[in-house]
């Protein structure tokens, strides 16, 4: 089953680290990425460009698009990155997120990958 593990970071949280924290991080990244690849459960990962870069669309009922600039939802936090990793369940999943380094600082969220069927439960 497909898992996405969705990480999330804030501005304030970011610049808090020290550099040695931010290598450490990045090391932490690669490691795990390197052993998901090898046991053959990473399907895709990559981080995501700053959220002042983001764009919204929206189609009305008259299909008239509108985008506004920034995310979707007003927060504190925003999406960073991703992991999409096929585990057994979701367990083997929240390990994978309890790993990254990311969840120490803000959080990781583990959301069920649905197939042209639904929830692959």
């Amino acid at each position: 089953m497909k898992y996405m593990l969705l990480i999330y970071s804030n501005p304030d949280s970011w610049a808090g680290l020290s550099a040695e924290q931010r290598e450490d991080l990045t090391r932490s990244h690669q490691e795990l990425s390197r052993e998901l690849t090898e046991q053959g459960l990473l399907v895709s990962a990559a981080g995501l460009a700053d959220p002042i870069t983001t764009r919204t669309v929206f189609v009305d009922a008259d299909n008239t698009r509108s985008t506004t600039d920034g995310p979707y939802a007003e927060a504190k936090e925003h999406l960073a990155g991703f992991y999409l990793v096929e585990c057994e369940d979701i367990d083997q999943a929240i390990d994978y997120a309890a790993r990254m380094p990311d969840a120490k600082y803000v959080a990781v969220e583990v959301r069920p990958v649905m197939d042209a069927s639904g929830l692959e439960m």
